[in-house]
């Protein structure tokens, strides 16, 4: 018994993480270009006077695959490996909060305040894939800001941290990952999970919503990451693309003294228009691929 217990929980989890990972590259895709948008006015403020304008000197200087998809490689690796391992260790930590916190067997069970508490802690595991992977892709983003005019690829830039910086180099800005995921994806999953519960008409299973319904669930819950933590993906992103090696709590002071609080949030307004496509994306590409692969268990 024991052993078929553990066979399921592991194909389950493979299933989290396939669907994870599917989701992730389809919200690449999606919003792309309105992230390389957050990085430059979040890095570069000084440059730009809006999202639109960012947008439009980025296409017209840089065109759309060096220009708006500038580290797409790497957004693509760090969303699969942020999602993959994010949802299959959501699935890990929602067994864990049921049985241990609140006394139930069936994950489908727990409360809403559960599901957010899995996702916080989540995001710590995911964290570690997500930060070095980030890293190169905030620094191809900003290339033209920091005024290197040689073409860059993610294995040189990859290569060049690890020579000059070791290891510890690739984890730069790891601090403010954490202060950045942990309580992001507590509103993430529990901005979803909640509003997939009041979309749910009386006695139907938010499992059974459908498409459309998923994916505004999945919209609400990437708002409700981004506005509750968008100062510290700012700090984070200076951190990474300008190599500061400074404290997080001493960027954001400096930040708030030099620029104004309004500094913190600095690309919110892209950072939203691209969620909502990308995390609607994610979770329908999730829930239907892991609906899809359960079906021939």
């Amino acid at each position: 018994m024991h052993g078929a217990n553990t066979e399921q929980s592991f194909i389950h989890g493979l299933v989290d993480f396939t669907g994870g990972s599917l989701g992730g590259v389809a919200g690449v895709y999606a919003a792309q270009p309105l992230d390389t948008v957050k990085v430059k006015m979040q890095t570069f403020p000084h440059l730009y006077k809006g999202m639109i304008d960012c947008l439009v000197k980025t296409f017209k200087r840089d065109g759309i695959a060096r220009g708006l998809y500038a580290g797409t490689i790497p957004a693509v690796a760090a969303n699969v490996a942020e999602n993959s391992v994010l949802f299959a260790a959501y699935g890990v930590c929602q067994k864990f909060v049921a049985t241990s916190f609140e006394g139930k067997t069936d994950v489908k069970d727990i409360s809403l305040l559960g599901n957010a508490t899995a996702g916080f802690l989540a995001a710590f595991f995911s964290s570690f894939t997500l930060c070095p992977t980030e890293l190169i892709k905030c620094k191809l983003q900003a290339l033209h800001e920091m005024k290197q005019t040689t073409r860059t690829t993610p294995y040189q830039l990859t290569k060049q941290i690890l020579k000059t910086e070791g290891i510890k180099g690739m984890f730069r800005g790891l601090t403010p990952t954490f202060a950045r995921e942990m309580p992001g994806y507590f509103f993430f999953f529990g901005g979803y999970e909640l509003t997939r519960d009041l979309l749910a008409k009386p006695g139907q299973s938010k499992d059974d919503i459908g498409a459309v319904k998923t994916m505004i669930a999945g919209a609400v819950g990437g708002a409700s990451l981004w506005t509750a933590i968008f100062p510290a993906d700012v700090i984070k992103s200076r951190v990474q693309v300008q190599g500061i090696s400074a404290s997080m709590f001493s960027v954001g002071i400096d930040i708030f003294r030099k620029e104004g609080f309004l500094s913190l949030y600095n690309g919110l307004t892209p950072t939203i228009c691209r969620t909502i496509p990308a995390t609607a994306v994610l979770f329908l590409v999730y829930e239907y691929s892991k609906k899809f692969m359960l079906s021939f268990l």
